[in-house]
């Protein structure tokens, strides 16, 4: 993601997972994991969705992981419909949260993930919702609501979409967001991959924490 990300790989359910990891700069300001889209259609950490969601979240502070799903490239594994993904996610949200206490309790947890990812991210925020461990927040981007079972999910969540999605049509995101109340950040133009519209999408990330690409 940077110069400075490092490779580690962790323990999972299914075997080792392979990410990258970049501190945060400064004081940390929690942890944020980012998921990754569909593995089976070439869906890896090393997407540019996926970099623009880790390159915000680093520069508000967070220690960000970039985890490689299931089957996907060195992670052990193989492909499971999004029920061992949240697994391997929960298992980096656990490995990456005790490597970064904060005054001796668990660190702020950010969620962000793209399409199947987005997905995935919603699920594990249900689990850790019943273990008590709410997420501080969710991050959804071209969320896969037309292809999965999207969970529910906190009403502070940013969910994030383009007008011209041609995998995951606006309307099907619509239609899952209304029924919750929550609203969705609609980027005029702007296809699944937000092709010519990434550096929107990271000025809506740091607007969503108050902040200005001017102020970092």
């Amino acid at each position: 993601m940077t110069p400075a990300s490092q490779p580690v790989q962790i323990k999972g359910p299914a075997g080792l997972i392979d990410c990258t990891v970049d501190q945060a700069p400064g004081r940390c300001a929690g942890v944020a994991l980012v998921a990754h889209p569909h593995p089976l259609f070439g869906g890896n950490r090393d997407n540019k969705v996926v970099q623009t969601l880790g390159r915000a979240l680093l520069s508000l502070g967070y220690t960000v992981w970039l985890p490689d799903f299931r089957g996907v490239r060195a992670s052990a594994g193989v492909y499971d419909d999004g029920h061992g993904e949240v697994d391997d996610l929960a298992a980096v949200a656990q490995f990456a949260c005790a490597q970064n206490p904060m005054n001796g309790s668990a660190p702020a947890l950010v969620l962000a993930g793209f399409s199947f990812g987005a997905m995935v991210c919603s699920r594990l925020a249900t689990r850790l919702v019943k273990l008590h461990r709410p997420a501080q927040r969710l991050i959804l981007v071209g969320t896969a609501t037309s292809r999965w079972a999207v969970d529910p999910v906190a009403a502070n969540t940013l969910v994030i979409h383009g007008e011209q999605d041609e995998v995951v049509p606006l309307a099907s995101v619509l239609d899952w967001a209304r029924a919750q109340n929550l609203p969705v950040t609609v980027i005029p133009g702007a296809d699944h991959f937000f092709h010519r519209r990434l550096p929107i999408l990271k000025r809506l990330v740091l607007q969503a924490w108050g902040r200005d690409a001017q102020d970092l």
